[in-house]
C-alpha cells in the first residue's frame, strides 16, 4: 500500500507539465530554480552551481521516472495473475501519461480482494444437518434473492443421516465410504448429500450475487451468541451479524460413564455414532477387527447390530448387542412385539444378551473387558456406544436462551421461536405440541418439517407448529416399522395383526411406492386419498403368544384416547395415523379402527 502512494505522488509530481525538451524544470513548486532577482537575465552563474543545479533534478526526474515504471509494471503483472492472464502478454510498458489511472486501478483492484466470509448476513443459520437445510431451501423458496449463510461444525456439506445406519451397509459398492452413494430399498441410487457442491455459492461470494444463494461454511462453530447486538462469534474469533437467526445445532451422542471412567485407552477404541467419519471408521474397523459390541438396544443400536450380523457372515467378524431392556426397542414396543424383534435380530447373526448393565471397561492386553453387574464379561475389539442424543445448548449461556429442565434443547413458542429474531428447528427445539404437551423430537422427519416451517417463518409467515412427526427404522431389508406420536412401551398397548405377504417390507413398499427414504414430510399422501378397508372385525385379530407378527398396527393409549401409533410392516398410511391423534376421540372398538390401515389389502 506504501509503494501505491509513493508512485501515485511521484506521478502527480513529475508528469508531463512543462515542454522544455532540454531538460527545463518541472513545474513543481517545491523544485523552482532560485529567483531571478540573484541572477541577471541571460548571464550564466560564475560558479557553475546553476548546471549542476539542472543535473541533479534531471536525475532525479529520470530516477523518479523509473521508479514509478518499475512500480507500475509489477502492479499490473499481479493484476494481471489474478484475473488468469500471464504477464508476458502485456506489449508494452505503460506510458507516463497513463501512470496515474493505471496506478489508481491496481489499487482499487487490491482493494477487492475477498475477505473469507462476510461480515454480515441477512440470514444466519447455526448448524449443518437437516433442519439447517430445510429452512435454506424454504427461505430461498419464498425470497429467491435470499442471502443464507450456514455455519456447520462438520466439516461436510449438509446431508442426511439415516442412511448411515440403514442403506449404506448395505451397499455392494467397495467404495462406498467413499462415493456414500446407496440404493435405497426402490432400486434407485442416490447420494447421501441433498445437494452437490455446484448448488451452493461460496461464502466469500454470498453478499456480491445479484440473486442470492445459499453458502456453507464448513468446519467453523459458533462459541458465543449476542442477541442484542445481533452477532455470533466464531470459534477463530471472527464475528458475524446477522439480521435474522435459526439454532439448528442438533445433538450429541451420549457416552456412558463407566466407558469414560475406562480412561484414553478404552476411548480409542470407542466409536460414538454419529456423522459420515463415524461411518467410515466403523465400516473400516468391522474389515480389521475380530469382534464389536454394540451397547444399547434402541433404534440406532439395533439397526446398526443388525447390518454388522449381515457383513459378520462373510468376514468372519462377532457382533455383540447388550442393553438393560428385555428385548430389542423395550422402550418403544410392547414386550411380546420386543421379544419377536430381539429374535429377529439374532437371527441376523447377533449375539444378542438383554438385560445387561455395563458395571466397568477396561484394557485387558490388546482387547476390552466389559464387566456386567450380574457377573457375566464380555471380551471384544471395538466398542459402538449407541444410548441416545444429548441436545446440543451451549449458545443458551451467552445468548440467554432457555433450556427445558425435562426434555433438554431451546424452548420456543408455538411458531419455533425463541426470541422475536431467533427461531430454533430440529432436535435442539423443544416445542409445544397442542395434542401431546411439550415434546423434544430426534427424528428425520420432525428435522424436515420444523426447519422448513422455520424458514418459511424466517420470511413473515408467522406459522404454527402443528406437525405430528413420524419416524422409522428398518431391521434390514425385511423388516421395518413407521410410527408416530408417542410411543412408549410404559402405555398401554392395543395391538392388531394380519398375515404379512411378500410385498409386505421395507423393500417391497418403497418400489411399489417408487419413495427411497420413508419420510412422509418428503413424499406425503393425503389421508382422503386412503381407501377404507372392506375388511370385517373377524378378520383383525388382537396379538397372541408366539404369533409371527408378519404386520400389523400398535396403538399406544393414555386416559383411552390414542396418543401414539405404530405401524408394523405396513407402509404409506401415515396420514391415517396423523389424522386419528389429532382427532383425539376415544375408541370403543380398535380392531375397527384398524381396518383404516388396510393391512389385509392385497
Amino acid at each position: 500500500m506504501f509503494r501505491y502512494r509513493v508512485a501515485t505522488r511521484l506521478v502527480r509530481a513529475f508528469g508531463p507539465r512543462s515542454r522544455d525538451r532540454a531538460g527545463a524544470v518541472l513545474q513543481c513548486p517545491h523544485l523552482r530554480p532560485p529567483s531571478r532577482s540573484l541572477t541577471s537575465p541571460g548571464a550564466p552563474r560564475k560558479d557553475g552551481s546553476s548546471l549542476v543545479y539542472f543535473l541533479i533534478i534531471g536525475g532525479a526526474a529520470a530516477g523518479a521516472g523509473a521508479y514509478v515504471y518499475k512500480t507500475l509494471r509489477e502492479d499490473k503483472e499481479r493484476q494481471s495473475r489474478r484475473v488468469g492472464q500471464h504477464p508476458q502478454q502485456e506489449a508494452k510498458p505503460p506510458s507516463e501519461a497513463d501512470a496515474a489511472s493505471q496506478s489508481s486501478a491496481a489499487l482499487e483492484a487490491e482493494a477487492t480482494v475477498l475477505p473469507e466470509f462476510p461480515s454480515h448476513v441477512p440470514f444466519l443459520l447455526i448448524g449443518g444437518g437437516t433442519a439447517a437445510f430445510a429452512a435454506a431451501r424454504s427461505i430461498r423458496a419464498r425470497d429467491p434473492g435470499a442471502r443464507v449463510l450456514i455455519v456447520s461444525e462438520d466439516p461436510e456439506l449438509p446431508y442426511m443421516r439415516p442412511p448411515l445406519s440403514k442403506e449404506l451397509w448395505f451397499s455392494e459398492d467397495p467404495d462406498v465410504t467413499e462415493t456414500l452413494r446407496f440404493k435405497q430399498w426402490n432400486g434407485k441410487e442416490r447420494s447421501i448429500y441433498f445437494q452437490p457442491q455446484s448448488f451452493y455459492v461460496s461464502p466469500r461470494d454470498l453478499p456480491h450475487i445479484e440473486n442470492g444463494g445459499v453458502a456453507v461454511l464448513a468446519g467453523r462453530k459458533v462459541v458465543h451468541m449476542d442477541v442484542r447486538g445481533n452477532v455470533v462469534t466464531l470459534d477463530n474469533g471472527t464475528q458475524i451479524s446477522y439480521d435474522k437467526c435459526l439454532i439448528a445445532t442438533g445433538g450429541s451422542p451420549r457416552n456412558l460413564p463407566v466407558i469414560e471412567r475406562g480412561g484414553k485407552e478404552v476411548q480409542k477404541k470407542l466409536t460414538l455414532f454419529r456423522k459420515i467419519e463415524d461411518f467410515r471408521s466403523l465400516e473400516k474397523m468391522s474389515r480389521e477387527v475380530k469382534s464389536i459390541t454394540i451397547i444399547g438396544g434402541g433404534f440406532l443400536g439395533s439397526e446398526l447390530a443388525c447390518a454388522l450380523g449381515r457383513k459378520a457372515q462373510s468376514r468372519g467378524l462377532e457382533v455383540i448387542q447388550l442393553f438393560p431392556e428385555n428385548g430389542n426397542m423395550g422402550k418403544v414396543l410392547p414386550e411380546y412385539l420386543s421379544n419377536w424383534t430381539t429374535n429377529k435380530v439374532m437371527q441376523e447373526g447377533v449375539n444378542v444378551m438383554p438385560n445387561a448393565v455395563v458395571k466397568s471397561v477396561s484394557v485387558a492386553g490388546n482387547r476390552l473387558l466389559i464387566q456386567l453387574k450380574d457377573g457375566r464379561k464380555v471380551e471384544t475389539d471395538h466398542i459402538v456406544a449407541a444410548v441416545g442424543l444429548e441436545p446440543n445448548v451451549e449458545l443458551a449461556k451467552s445468548a440467554g436462551l432457555e433450556v427445558d429442565s425435562d426434555f433438554g434443547g431451546f424452548r420456543v413458542n408455538a411458531e419455533l421461536q425463541a426470541r422475536s429474531n431467533i427461531w430454533v428447528a430440529g432436535d435442539a427445539a423443544c416445542f409445544y405440541d397442542i395434542k401431546l404437551g411439550r415434546r423434544r423430537v430426534e427424528h428425520h422427519d420432525h428435522a424436515v418439517v420444523s426447519g422448513r416451517l422455520a424458514g418459511e417463518n424466517m420470511t413473515g409467515a408467522a406459522k404454527p407448529y402443528w406437525h405430528q412427526s413420524m419416524f422409522w427404522s428398518d431391521l434390514g431389508p425385511d423388516v421395518g416399522y413407521e410410527a408416530i406420536g408417542l410411543v412408549d412401551s410404559s402405555l398401554p398397548t392395543v395391538g392388531v395383526f394380519a398375515k404379512a405377504t411378500a410385498k409386505d417390507t421395507p423393500k417391497s413398499a418403497t418400489e411399489q411406492s417408487g419413495t427411497g427414504i420413508r419420510s412422509e414430510s418428503e413424499t406425503e399422501t393425503e389421508a382422503s386419498e386412503l381407501k377404507v378397508s372392506a375388511a370385517s372385525p373377524s378378520s383383525l385379530q388382537a396379538p397372541e403368544q408366539g404369533e409371527d407378527y408378519g404386520k400389523g398396527v400398535i396403538f399406544y393409549l393414555r386416559d383411552k384416547v390414542v396418543v401414539g401409533i405404530v405401524l408394523w410392516n405396513i407402509f404409506n398410511r401415515m396420514p391415517v395415523a396423523r389424522k386419528i391423534i389429532k382427532d383425539g376421540e376415544e375408541h370403543t372398538d380398535l380392531n375397527e379402527v384398524a381396518k383404516l390401515f388396510n393391512i389385509h389389502e392385497d
